[in-house]
């Protein structure tokens, strides 16, 4: 039994919450994103309260209704924040002429190889580039959001020797000792 669906979400002043079918859809001041939710979990929104339970049928829960009913309380909390304030991952450049640079939707890697990289940005994400060696990624999805960071960090993970590379701001690397002779 999943103890994160029987906790109740809030929600918040200027968000909207609503279903149609087996379609929420939740509207905030940043935009509107819907999901789907699995036919054996029953959502009740009552007075800015929304609480999850399983559909039992013939006196028996099916087999991993409580799993799903745990995924869709927690999908939902994702998409109130997401519509509210937003979600963003922040990365790190660490390496001798790596930088970054932020341009209208694409962003201009230069990480050692002999050409840039520029990273086309999906639509809903935003990126933006503090100094040379920080970025930003910023968007109401937050799937999306920790999409592109992975896609932004593979172009150059750290290494773990010198650790160079592109990594997420709060990563540890851990770092290997040289060869010795």
């Amino acid at each position: 039994m999943s103890r994160v669906a029987k906790s109740p979400i809030t929600i918040e002043s200027g968000t909207e919450v609503s279903m149609a079918g087996s379609v929420m859809t939740v509207k905030g001041k940043l935009g509107q994103l819907s999901m789907d939710v699995h036919h054996t979990v029953d959502i009740q929104i009552n007075d800015n309260v929304i609480t999850f339970d399983i559909i039992k049928l013939e006196k028996k829960a099916i087999k991993g209704a409580w799993a799903q009913a745990g995924t869709a309380r927690a999908n939902t909390a994702n998409l109130i924040q997401g519509v509210s304030a937003g979600w963003e991952k922040k990365l790190s450049l660490i390496g001798v002429g790596y930088r970054a640079k932020a341009m209208g939707k694409a962003l201009d890697l230069t990480l050692g190889f002999s050409h840039p990289v520029v990273y086309a940005l999906p639509e809903g994400i935003t990126v933006e580039t503090p100094s040379q060696t920080e970025i930003v990624v910023k968007g109401m999805n937050k799937q999306t959001v920790g999409q592109v960071a992975a896609e932004i960090r593979a172009f150059r993970p750290p290494e773990p020797y010198k650790g160079k590379g592109v990594r997420y701001t709060d990563e540890h690397v851990v770092r290997k000792e040289a060869k010795k002779k």
